[in-house]
C-alpha cells in the first residue's frame, strides 16, 4: 500500500500537463477529497502541483495517518480520478496520507494555550470576511504569534497582534501597528497574498510569514528551520483547537 506522496504523484500523473499539475481539493458536509477535476456536489478548489518541487505539498490538512483508496470513474466522457467514493467509481489504488496532527505532537511546540475568543472579535471577524480567510486560522495565526498582546515586540522588530516586520506594515500601509484593528487588517492582506503566491498552500504561507519569501524561494518549500517548523505546526494545533471552539466540524478524509 503505497504512501501518500506515492498516491499524488499517481492523481497528478494523471491531471494535466509536463512541468505542473492541477489537483482540485474538494470539502463536502465537512469531508475532504482530492481529485483530478471538480467533484458535483463538493465545493473544490484548484491546486497546482509542481513537478520541480522539492517537497510533496500537503493538500489534506492536518489529519494524522490515515488509509484511503484512489477512486476512477468516467465524467463527461473521460475517465477521472477521485479519493471520494462517488457513484460508477471502481478502485484505482489504495495509498496511506500522513499528514500533520491535528494536536502538538511533541514538546518543542511549548505551550499551545486554550483558544481565546474575545480578544478582538469584531476586528478578526471583519479582517477574515475582508481578506476571504478563515476567521479561527487568522486568530490561531495571531495567537502563536503575539498572544493578542496588541504592544508585542519581538526581538527581530515584529510589532503588534500580528507580529508585522516594518517593511509589512508599511506595504500594507499601516499607520500605527499597534492598533490591534489596523495590525490584524494588514496580517490578513499579508495573509492572502501569500496564499495567492504559493497556490493556496497555507504550510508555505504559514513558513513565509515566519521566515519570509526568500527563506522559502532559497530552499524551496519550508526552510529547516527549527524555529519555523515548530511554528507551523503549534499554528496547526491552535487552528484545530479554535476550529472546535468555534463550533465549526474538523475536517476528515471522504471515504
Amino acid at each position: 500500500m503505497p504512501r501518500w506522496p506515492c498516491a499524488l504523484l499517481a492523481l497528478s500523473l494523471l491531471a494535466g500537463t509536463v512541468q505542473a499539475r492541477t489537483v482540485y481539493r474538494c470539502v463536502r458536509d465537512g469531508t475532504v477529497s482530492l481529485a483530478t477535476t471538480p467533484e458535483p456536489g463538493s465545493k473544490c478548489e484548484a491546486r497546482e502541483v509542481d513537478d520541480n518541487a522539492v517537497q510533496t505539498p500537503n493538500l489534506w490538512g492536518a489529519m494524522g495517518v490515515f488509509s484511503g483508496t484512489l477512486y476512477e470513474r468516467e465524467q463527461d466522457g473521460r475517465l477521472v480520478y477521485s479519493t471520494r467514493k462517488l457513484p460508477g467509481s471502481r478502485v484505482y489504488l489504495r495509498f496511506t496520507a500522513v499528514t500533520p496532527p491535528g494536536e502538538p505532537a511533541h514538546a518543542g511546540l511549548g505551550a499551545v494555550g486554550q483558544p481565546q475568543l474575545k480578544p478582538f472579535a469584531g476586528e478578526f471577524r471583519a479582517a477574515a470576511k475582508a481578506a476571504g480567510l478563515e476567521d479561527a486560522w487568522l486568530r490561531a495565526i495571531a495567537h502563536a504569534e503575539s498572544g493578542f498582546d496588541s504592544r508585542a515586540v519581538s526581538d527581530k522588530g515584529a510589532q503588534g497582534v500580528m507580529q508585522l516586520m516594518p517593511e509589512v506594515a508599511a506595504e500594507q500601509g499601516v499607520s500605527d501597528p499597534f492598533d490591534p484593528a489596523q495590525s490584524i487588517r494588514a496580517g490578513a492582506r499579508h495573509l492572502r497574498a501569500l496564499l495567492r503566491r504559493y497556490r493556496g498552500d497555507r504550510v508555505l504561507a504559514l513558513a513565509a510569514y515566519n521566515a519570509g519569501i526568500g527563506a522559502v524561494q532559497r530552499h524551496g518549500g519550508v526552510p529547516p528551520y527549527p524555529e519555523t517548523q515548530a511554528y507551523i505546526a503549534k499554528v496547526q494545533a491552535l487552528h484545530a483547537r479554535y476550529r472546535e471552539a468555534m463550533g465549526i466540524r474538523a475536517e476528515r478524509p471522504a471515504r
